[in-house]
């Protein structure tokens, strides 16, 4: 008994079976021009290879002084790219053309045979899912400098379609999720944007007393004091090995050993490990292409938990406030004084050669712990901001992803 080609999920209202063609009976396929791409007369746009990213095209403003290309290599709103050549990790990544004067360069065009029968959206979803992807780094040819797809093996992939309505209708939905994962990336970077430049601008520069930004209701110079005087150490535990493990990430802030490296891998280690409450903070001196000084994060979503000796961890006292301290050390301001301290570089454990009453030594400026205090809050509420639309953007990729696999055969 043949099986019936039919999706996991559906709309309602759609129970006919799928039909399965290659994909030279629904596309017309050809190549793009293969001449100079530097040289720039204005004319056109220009997209090729390394202009596909996440199913979507960063046109190059270039033109062609040697080269004048034709109407051939002319794209059409609804065509699909298809990157056939590259590495493997490029390998079969699509885009669909929306814009207009663009021609485009060693690269595959997939054009509608049949219009009236097919989706261009449908289809380009359909040559997204990672099967697809699969497909096409399985029939790459690595005998050659570059691996490549030839026409001819790219035109006898199968692709499963239903009729024109559910078509439609699937390729309208996909594009609604990335409408709206465009629309959330884009409030994220200007968040994170508008963030950067209250880091620069809400604390004093170099050699300064007052920053350029000030919260409203708060006025005069801010102080020049040792991290010391307004900090000190937490060191120890009480025996109690059951508390969450944590690490920190110079991209994340603090993790779940569990989460980060699929496991705890503190091992004996962890009876030397330091109980840290919510509110105190730790100093990762580790050297990273983030953070080449090292990290600074306060303890906020556990109550307790148990961090590396090796960090210096510390808590402030009534002249500061937590969540200040992390800010200022997020603005990089203190890495001129951490800069100071460091002799020899990273050991071989990563680790700066900084040790624990240097960095109390460091010199910090602050301002009274009212507006410390407002000024965390501030910050805060931007990183909840922050935090809210990189979820939703997880949650939503998340979704996509599941739907691709469950509404494509």
């Amino acid at each position: 008994m043949t099986k019936r080609i039919i999706p996991k999920v559906r709309f309602n209202g759609f129970d006919d079976e799928w039909q399965q063609k290659c994909l030279s009976e629904i596309f017309n396929i050809s190549s793009g021009f293969t001449g100079d791409s530097s040289l720039n007369d204005g004319k056109y746009y220009l997209t090729r290879i390394e202009t596909i990213a996440d199913g979507d095209i960063n046109i190059d403003k270039l033109g062609f002084s040697n080269i004048e290309p034709n109407e051939k290599f002319r794209l059409n709103k609804g065509d699909i790219l298809y990157s056939n050549i590259n590495s493997l990790k490029h390998m079969g990544k699509v885009a669909l053309f929306k814009a207009d004067k663009t021609v485009y360069h060693g690269i595959n065009l997939l054009r509608l045979s049949c219009k009236p029968q097919y989706n261009a959206e449908f289809l380009f979803y359909q040559l997204n899912t990672e099967e697809k992807r699969d497909w096409a780094r399985s029939h790459a040819n690595q005998a050659v400098s570059q691996a490549s797809i030839n026409q001819t093996s790219l035109g006898k992939q199968k692709l499963s379609h239903p009729k024109l309505a559910e078509q439609s209708q699937i390729g309208s939905l996909f594009s609604t999720i990335d409408s709206l994962l465009s629309s959330y990336k884009d409030n994220l970077e200007n968040y994170q944007s508008f963030k950067k430049s209250m880091l620069s601008k809400m604390f004093p520069k170099a050699g300064q007393t007052v920053p350029e930004i000030r919260l409203d209701g708060f006025e005069g110079e801010w102080e020049v004091k040792k991290l010391g005087d307004v900090t000190e150490r937490v060191k120890g535990n009480d025996g109690r090995m059951d508390l969450p493990t944590l690490t920190i990430s110079a991209a994340n802030g603090w993790m779940n050993q569990e989460e980060r490296f699929s496991q705890n891998i503190a091992g004996k280690e962890q009876k030397n490990y330091t109980l840290l409450r919510k509110g105190e903070l730790s100093y990762n001196h580790g050297n990273s292409k983030l953070a080449k000084y090292g990290v600074v994060f306060e303890l906020e979503n556990y109550d307790e938990a148990l961090v590396p000796r090796v960090y210096h961890s510390f808590k402030v006292n009534k002249q500061a406030d937590s969540k200040f301290i992390e800010t200022m050390f997020a603005t990089k301001k203190t890495d001129r004084e951490l800069a100071k301290l460091v002799s020899s570089g990273a050991r071989m454990d990563g680790l700066l050669n900084i040790n624990f009453d240097e960095f109390m030594g460091i010199t910090i400026t602050i301002p009274s712990v009212s507006e410390q205090n407002s000024i965390g809050i501030f910050f805060s509420k931007l990183d909840n901001l922050i935090s809210s639309y990189q979820t939703k953007i997880n949650e939503l990729e998340t979704l996509k992803k599941k739907l691709l696999q469950d509404m494509f055969i």
